[in-house]
């Protein structure tokens, strides 16, 4: 389940008091602390280009398919692969070929959950698939049998004499050229395909209707019939046998249903795109073609246009990545660093001629790559019109970081290059990464919300490191979806994203994972965007999903919302607060004197201002309206602030001018000391399986301190007996420095040598811990000591307490 780590978009916050070392905030004065830089390891500058009017268009739906369920949230199932070569509809046995011991059996309907007495019903299995289908609201892809025989019984392995024909097999014909049956004769030694596609067409609609099966796929990897299926087709595959096989199988499939799209010819990989893995008569029929899948498309070009009908709507190809690292191919294993590696530049060969994997095919057959815009074009110069699919893919790692940032880099490039379909193949083992690539485009907040369906320009300055796709949800552009990818193994990146659009975004919400935990949550959010820039961090091996949001009023009535939340420092002051619904302005006003004369000072679209006309001992006020073309809105509460120390008072009380104001509160007296805990209440929702505090270490001293002299101490409430385990998600000093110690009441944050030490004026750096129960139950926070819904940005907090040699240097310590 996605699980909330910061917040959506700004909200109303309730502290009343806020550090002058606030994450993202500026602070000049030379006593002040500069601002944090990462320590364990310096970011790398890129710059992301977005541009909404650019390269426009749509992004298929269909690429976010799967072979096996893994997800609720997908659009295609195919019910394909090795065991649909030899499936019967009318008995549902089918041979698992080399595959298992060439047995003949009832597992299609294992796979598919077919309850036992629909099993032994003709089209039991391909109902079951089907309905589970309709009721996802997925597209279903039925295999059809081509390589000439199925399977006659479940009576487990057929042995090398009882190769087809046989009394193991019934023989596959196409066309029945007689009535239809709805309960076919189970001794007859034949099994009719257009019978079949007609079963389904009379349950449940032809491929035009709402609940039809809309798909049809020539059988499966047909080079390797000889290998895979060597008792139903021992021959070699020849290039005029596929063909003629093709030809007539789909011929009577659209005579049956001539609104469903026919798949072809799902080539295994690369050999066979060349020549069907060396076919007896490839050489002999070649001629000027320049691979294999050039003489299939014209072929089925030419045969459609004499047939009258299109025979063939779907090129079909199948693609397991043949990239090394190490010598270790990315599919085999997770592998070494340097397999890893190779896994995330994976993605580039499918699109990126400046790219040459370590593999037999980069070695051999880089003139065919990159792979996709070379499919394309034999496309468009073979048989025009015709869709690309690539129906299995796999790229390794399922259960790993690496392999799921490279499964999202791919589903980014379906959409981009306009594949239409796409079909994850499923290997043995654990899969939670690649889930999640998937949910970060079809449900990444938790509520079914997807990636835009309308792809627009976005593109890198570092397509080694990074990766950046770009969509909008309407011809209206109000919310712009990125995906943002740091495959970086050790190195962040300092994101600067521009965007060029005839909307201005304010705002931007980000979701994501990382190599902490695959489980998509919400990271910080992005609090104002300047005239549609602004820079994000992102930490090594992360994906992220942000979504920008323009809120544009219509402007014809004032903003009845005050803006909220602000926040400021001293010096150099950034004000921040809440974008108001309907505004297209704000104004910035400033007095030293509560009462005023307020003094406008400044106009600005987005929502912060930087005010850096301060002088030190001087309190200075401001408050700020929201402005369109038919006015202005009530003020905000006000905020004052004085060098050392900064007043906010509670958003709902009244703000200059209105009944009460202008009002202002006694600012919070800082602890002393020179060491400051500031913390951020990553997940502000009180009652779920986590607990996610944020801190950062803050050095106001004249001298470096040693990180390894410090303990950090956080309270909470267990809520009963289970052990509680703790991750460091992520820690600019490194969080292999970082050790976790429980008691009852608190966890203990303790510091190796390596988290070295913080300078005079210096920071830690983000500290992000992550805590759960070793039974995954709730937690109830609500009266935890240490937590605090309201702090979504960081700020001093005296209820996180730190020792410096065991000595309490900050902080208050709960008294029960």
């Amino acid at each position: 389940m996605m699980q909330d780590n910061g917040v959506s978009k700004p909200r109303r916050s309730r502290f009343k008091w806020l550090s002058m070392f606030t994450a993202g905030i500026i602070a000049c004065s030379s006593w002040l602390s500069v601002p944090f830089a990462p320590q364990a390891a310096a970011s790398t500058a890129i710059t992301i280009q977005v541009d909404t009017s650019r390269d426009r268009g749509e992004i298929s739906p269909y690429i976010y398919g799967t072979n096996q369920d893994f997800s609720e949230h997908l659009t295609v199932r195919r019910f394909g692969g090795n065991r649909t070569t030899g499936y019967n509809w009318e008995n549902n046995m089918s041979n698992a070929g080399s595959d298992w011991y060439h047995s003949s059996d009832n597992y299609a309907c294992t796979f598919t959950e077919t309850p036992e007495d629909k099993c032994n019903e003709p089209g039991g299995v391909l109902s079951t698939f089907h309905e589970q289908s309709i009721a996802q609201g997925a597209y279903s892809l039925i295999t059809l049998p081509l390589a000439g025989y199925v399977s006659r019984d479940g009576n487990g392995t057929v042995l090398e004499s009882e190769t087809a024909p046989s009394h193991r097999w019934d023989e596959v014909v196409y066309r029945k050229g007689a009535p239809f049956t709805l309960t076919p004769n189970l001794n007859d030694g034949k099994v009719y395909v257009d019978e079949e596609v007609h079963f389904l067409v009379h349950k449940y609609g032809n491929a035009s209707t709402p609940t039809g099966v809309k798909g049809y796929s020539l059988d499966n990897e047909p080079a390797l019939w000889p290998h895979t299926h060597p008792r139903i087709h021992p021959n070699i595959t020849g290039v005029q046998e596929l063909l003629d096989r093709s030809i007539a199988l789909a011929n009577a499939v659209k005579d049956v249903d001539p609104y469903a799209e026919i798949f072809g010819p799902a080539l295994y990989g690369y050999a066979a795109y060349t020549g069907l893995q060396d076919a007896e008569d490839w050489e002999d029929l070649r001629g000027d073609y320049g691979w294999f899948i050039d003489y299939y498309l014209d072929h089925m070009r030419q045969a459609s246009e004499a047939e009258g009908k299109r025979l063939l709507d779907v090129l079909d190809v199948h693609w397991y990545p043949e990239a090394r690292g190490d010598d270790i191919r990315i599919t085999d294993q997770v592998g070494t660093k340097e397999t890893r590696k190779a896994r995330l530049q994976a993605p580039r060969t499918l699109w990126d001629p400046t790219y040459i994997e370590d593999s037999w095919i980069g070695q051999w057959g880089s003139h065919h790559l990159p792979l996709l815009p070379t499919l394309q074009q034999s496309i468009d110069t073979y048989y025009p019109g015709t869709k690309l699919a690539i129906t299995e893919f796999n790229y390794g790692a399922q259960n790993e970081i690496t392999g799921g940032i490279a499964m999202v880099d791919v589903l980014g490039i379906f959409g981009k290059y306009d594949v239409y379909m796409s079909n994850f193949w499923l290997f043995d083992g654990g899969y939670d990464y690649v889930k999640s690539a998937y949910e970060l485009y079809r449900n990444y907040d938790g509520s079914r919300s997807t990636y835009g369906d309308i792809r627009v320009y976005a593109e890198t300055s570092d397509i080694e490191n990074s990766s950046a796709y770009a969509s909008v949800t309407s011809e209206t552009n109000d919310e712009l979806h990125l995906i943002v990818l740091n495959k970086s193994l050790d190195t962040p990146l300092e994101a600067t994203i521009q965007v060029t659009s005839n909307q201005l975004y304010r705002f931007g919400e980000v979701y994501g994972f990382d190599e902490a935990s695959p489980e998509i949550r919400r990271f910080t959010a992005i609090p104002s965007i300047d005239n549609n820039q602004f820079t994000y961090t992102i930490p090594p091996l992360t994906a992220y999903h942000m979504v920008l949001i323009t809120e544009e009023g219509d402007g014809t009535d004032p903003p009845q919302d005050k803006p909220d939340s602000v926040t400021g420092i001293s010096a150099q002051t950034v004000l921040t607060w809440n974008a108001s619904e309907g505004a297209d302005s704000y104004n910035i006003k400033r007095a030293t004197n509560p009462e005023g004369p307020y003094q406008l000072i400044a106009n600005v679209r987005g929502t912060s201002y930087t005010d850096t006309s301060l002088e030190e001992n001087v309190t200075y006020y401001y408050i700020i309206t929201a402005v369109n073309e038919a006015g202005e809105s009530p003020a905000a509460s006000l905020i004052s602030i004085k060098i050392g120390s900064i007043e906010l008072p509670d958003p709902d009380e009244p703000g200059p001018g209105e009944p009460g104001g202008p009002g202002s509160e006694d600012p919070v007296p800082q602890p002393d000391g020179d060491l400051v805990v500031q913390y951020m209440a990553a997940d502000t929702d009180p009652v779920n399986n986590q607990i996610k505090p944020h801190f950062n270490i803050v050095n106001r001293g004249a001298s470096p301190v040693n990180m390894s002299d410090l303990k950090l101490r956080y309270y909470f409430t267990k809520d009963g007996s289970e052990g509680v385990n703790a991750w460091i998600d992520w820690a600019e000093i490194g969080s292999s420095n970082i050790q976790t110690v429980f008691t009852d009441s608190y966890v203990e944050l303790r510091f190796t040598s390596g988290a070295g030490s913080i300078p005079a004026g210096g920071q830690s750096g983000i500290i992000q811990l992550r805590m759960a129960k070793e039974n995954w139950s709730n937690f109830d926070e609500s009266n935890d000591y240490s937590f605090d819904p309201s702090k979504t940005l960081f700020a001093d907090w005296e209820r996180v307490t730190l020792y410096q040699n065991d000595k309490l240097v900050w902080g208050i310590e709960p008294t029960n």
